[in-house]
């Protein structure tokens, strides 16, 4: 009985915590804790949240799993394997209506939200591009994906990009890549296709206004880096 009545107590702790200041002061498996707690009404997540974050690295990769590897997981039914996938699923739908057509993309916090929806889970790398105007908002259907690659590489071709920049009659262009694995920091070749692009569109009188690079453990703004 008296561990019935901690782990209720526990479980009210988190919804509290997260009514006060949502998930700024949680842990990653206290944030999975509290999303499983909805779904798994009376047994202790604890344990089950530490297996699936060391399963999948991170809460990215749980929402990316396949609901038949979440099942894989001890104490993980098709429900609540359901329910993981559709909570990733309405965040989705929340981001793509928060950045619709005449959305304002002036932040690299905005940009990486906008493509973590985009790109998370993709097994290739892909480039696209979102045309703006002048005002940095996004023009309809802006946002074009240029380039699908390999598991290891999407070539980014600077020609290609100026001309759909072009064809659009863009203000301005944000560019965003994926890395499937590992860190997000740009490669040389990265840099140098970056800093070609930039010299071309300023001729033409269009802003690069960044370019952001997702991976499954981070994200990278060439602008907030110094590098635009």
């Amino acid at each position: 009985m008296g561990d019935k009545h901690e782990n209720v107590g526990h479980r009210e702790r988190l919804r509290e915590r997260f009514m006060r200041a949502e998930f700024s002061c949680f842990s990653q498996h206290e944030i999975v804790e509290l999303m499983l707690t909805f779904s798994i009404p009376r047994r202790d997540v604890k344990r089950t949240a530490k297996i699936l974050l060391k399963t999948f690295g991170s809460i990215a990769g749980i929402f990316d799993a396949e609901i038949g590897e979440l099942e894989q997981i001890k104490g993980i039914g098709r429900a609540t394997a359901i329910s993981i996938k559709m909570i990733r699923a309405v965040n989705s739908l929340y981001l793509q209506e928060k950045f619709s057509s005449g959305t304002d993309i002036d932040s690299a916090e905005k940009a990486i939200a906008l493509w973590r929806q985009r790109m998370s889970g993709l097994k290739v790398e892909v480039v696209e591009v979102a045309h703006m105007s002048s005002e940095l908002r996004l023009m309809e259907d802006g946002i074009e994906r240029l380039e699908e690659g390999t598991v290891a590489s999407a070539v980014i071709y600077p020609r290609k990009i100026v001309e759909s920049a072009m064809r659009r009659n863009s203000a301005a262009i944000m560019l965003c890549h994926n890395h499937t694995s590992g860190s997000a920091d740009p490669s040389d070749c990265d840099e140098r296709n970056t800093r070609a692009l930039k010299t071309t569109l300023q001729h033409l009188d269009i802003a690069l206004v960044d370019h952001i690079i997702i991976s499954p453990i981070g994200a990278f703004s060439f602008r907030e880096n110094g590098l635009l």
